[in-house]
């Protein structure tokens, strides 16, 4: 539930749709509701303005579903990363209007219908190859309210491919580059564009590149001001990141 869901339900018992003893019982779980295998924090949405977020790997289906079920019942999105095809099997089973990203290997419940958030935040990959990890983070930044666009395969061994998305790159708000490989990528866009840029080192790449470590340390080391990174393959992180840059960005817009 976050303060958006709170207000509703409180105009929802002024008007008489919803009784008090009704209201009392569904806010009776904040701050979190205790499952035994989990603490299902429902006040992170009143907190952080955004709920908290299914981390899949690891637990079992049942536990999932289970976490699934109750924040879903508190009528806000639902999010759960690192989710497996048996995952999406369950799920679709129980929330058939549920969205499963197989590339991102993500879950979406509840995904507001419209961006909430003036602007986009853009998303360039170094190769093809990098795309599941910039899927995770573009099915973030947008269950986040933001509007998303994204250039893929545009790494700097074709370099006009990137040029071509100057428009793009000048007008986005934010930009997320995820790039494997030797990672240069980061300091180029950063190069270009007077927005922050944050970099995603992805595993991607041949022995060298040591599993993501050889680009997460060239974009740690990025000659372009205004570029930060996360970790590798961490392109949740980074969505997230960038739906927080983006959200003041739409209220000085409106407050002009």
């Amino acid at each position: 539930m976050n303060a958006d869901h709170l207000k509703t339900l409180l105009n929802d018992v002024h008007a008489g749709r919803v009784s008090v003893a009704d209201a009392m019982e569904r806010i009776k779980h904040l701050p979190f509701e205790d499952l035994g295998y989990a603490r299902v924090d429902n006040h992170r949405g009143l907190r952080c303005g955004f709920p908290e977020v299914i981390f899949c790997q690891g637990k079992t289906i049942a536990q999932i579903v289970g976490i699934m079920e109750r924040m879903a019942a508190n009528g806000g999105p639902v999010l759960a990363t690192r989710a497996s095809a048996e995952v999406y099997a369950a799920v679709l089973q129980k929330w058939p209007a549920a969205n499963c990203n197989e590339s991102a290997r993500a879950i979406t419940l509840n995904a507001p219908a419209d961006p909430e958030y003036d602007g986009y935040v853009l998303i360039v990959t170094g190769g093809t190859a990098d795309i599941p990890v910039a899927e995770e983070a573009r099915v973030t930044a947008e269950i986040m309210g933001n509007r998303v666009r994204t250039v893929y395969d545009a790494g700097v061994a074709g370099i006009h491919r990137l040029l071509k998305s100057h428009d793009e790159i000048f007008d986005a708000n934010v930009i997320i580059v995820v790039a494997g490989m030797e990672g240069a990528l980061a300091s180029v866009v950063g190069g270009l564009s007077s927005r922050p840029v944050i970099a995603v080192p992805t595993s991607v790449g041949y022995g060298a590149s040591f599993g993501g470590l050889a680009p997460l340390l060239t974009m740690l080391n990025s000659c372009a001001a205004g570029v930060s990174v996360v970790n590798i393959d961490n392109g949740f992180g980074a969505g997230y990141i960038a739906a927080l840059i983006n959200r003041p960005a739409r209220k000085m817009k409106n407050e002009k």
